[in-house]
């Protein structure tokens, strides 16, 4: 896809970089609260100027994902020199979408640590984890083949439109308003919003068909309405999740796209020097750099060992959150060959439900659960040096 031969491109040499600061500086800023509600409900990007962890296996699994490849090729080994989990620190993050899909991304400047600023980052920071950036005034609705007929309109559940939309004046026969809303990209949808029929019920009706046509949106994608802290409407998508195209071999290969991004931050590392890279919230199965805090809380203050307990969050596709329970079976590296020592994806799980499924993956990584029997490690100092060997249950320090 386009999106994912810029991600190569900028990540494969510094060249990307001043072309794609310099796109977004021209750009007006977007919405955050809009921007995060089309990412997703657990989406939270970390804090300008913090220190984070980024890993290169799960950056790989973006790719993959995006590129309809469930694994990289094993014949590909890992760079020479490249750190499994690299700290860094956030100079930059910028948030995009696509001019054609809506299609939300992040660009983030990472700059390794030198060892010397690794020593120098005891005690743990007083701030655990990101702050959440989900708007609260807002709704989202999965739309039916009604809501994008071009005959018809878009029905509002009436809880949503009574807690989203401008009240109506319901002295009138029917009651009608006009709105106003602004997408992503700052362009205004005119939409005339009408409470009527048996029973009664809001609708959107002119203006609506002309969106649905401009976006091209489809039964399943999702719509959302949000009452922004500045009091205006705004107005997002969700894109149901669709079978990528292929991309052709003689273009930008998923495994090129691997090689780029490792010898980017392989160089990055070895230099200290700043590197670019795209996160795609709705492609990437799990974040890729979280926060540093996060990080340290879960492998260093958390001891976790097989047969213990477990939840872990989940979104649905009507923007709200559920938990799922489960056992972990077993700590390993996920891939021992090509990353010795890694966090990533390092625990084995068995899940309760079947629904649970879904999710299809048997392998995450500490950050992302929630031990329900949980001991705290009293460590002081702690070593954030990762290259160490696994002991009984949980990583050594």
């Amino acid at each position: 896809t386009v999106w994912d031969m810029k991600l190569s491109s900028s990540s494969s040499s510094g060249s990307g970089l001043n072309s794609q600061s310099e796109e977004g500086e021209k750009k007006k800023c977007l919405n955050s609260e809009l921007w995060h509600a089309c990412a997703g409900p657990l989406v939270s990007l970390p804090q300008i100027g913090s220190r984070v962890v980024y890993f290169p296996q799960g950056h790989s699994e973006q790719i993959a994902a995006s590129t309809n490849k469930e694994v990289v090729d094993l014949t590909i080994l890992s760079y020479p020199g490249l750190r499994p989990q690299l700290i860094c620190q956030l100079h930059n993050v910028t948030m995009h979408a696509d001019v054609e899909t809506d299609e939300v991304y992040a660009q983030m400047t990472l700059q390794p640590l030198t060892p010397q600023e690794q020593k120098d980052m005891c005690p743990l920071p007083a701030v655990l984890g990101n702050l959440r950036q989900q708007p609260t005034n807002y709704f989202c609705k999965t739309l039916t083949a009604s809501d994008t007929s071009t005959h018809g309109g878009f029905s509002v559940p009436r809880r949503a439109a009574e807690k989203v939309f401008p009240p109506l004046d319901y002295t009138q026969s029917p009651p009608v308003q006009e709105l106003i809303a602004k997408d992503l990209h700052g362009n205004e949808w005119k939409f005339r919003h009408i409470f009527r029929g048996q029973p009664k019920r809001h609708l959107l009706t002119t203006g609506w068909s002309v969106f649905v046509t401009a976006k091209k949106l489809v039964a399943g994608d999702s719509i959302i309405f949000i009452w922004s802290e500045n009091n205006q409407l705004l107005l997002g998508i969700r894109r149901a999740s669709r079978p990528q195209p292929v991309m052709p071999s003689s273009l930008l290969s998923s495994d090129s796209m691997h090689i780029g991004l490792l010898a980017a931050a392989a160089h990055a590392d070895a230099t200290n020097s700043p590197f670019t890279i795209f996160y795609n919230p709705r492609a990437s199965p799990s974040e890729f750099v979280i926060p540093l805090s996060r990080y340290v809380k879960a492998v260093y203050h958390t001891r976790v060992s097989v047969g213990m307990r477990f939840r872990m969050h989940f979104k649905n596709e009507e923007s709200s959150v559920c938990r799922f329970m489960g056992t972990i079976t077993g700590i390993s590296d996920l891939d021992p060959v090509r990353w010795p020592n890694s966090r990533w994806r390092s625990v084995k799980v068995g899940w309760d439900e079947s629904t649970a499924g879904g999710y299809r993956q048997l392998r995450v990584s500490l950050w992302e659960i929630e031990p329900l029997t949980a001991y705290p490690m009293y460590t002081c100092p702690f070593s954030l040096r990762t290259k160490r060997p696994w002991s009984s249950g949980f990583p050594s320090i």
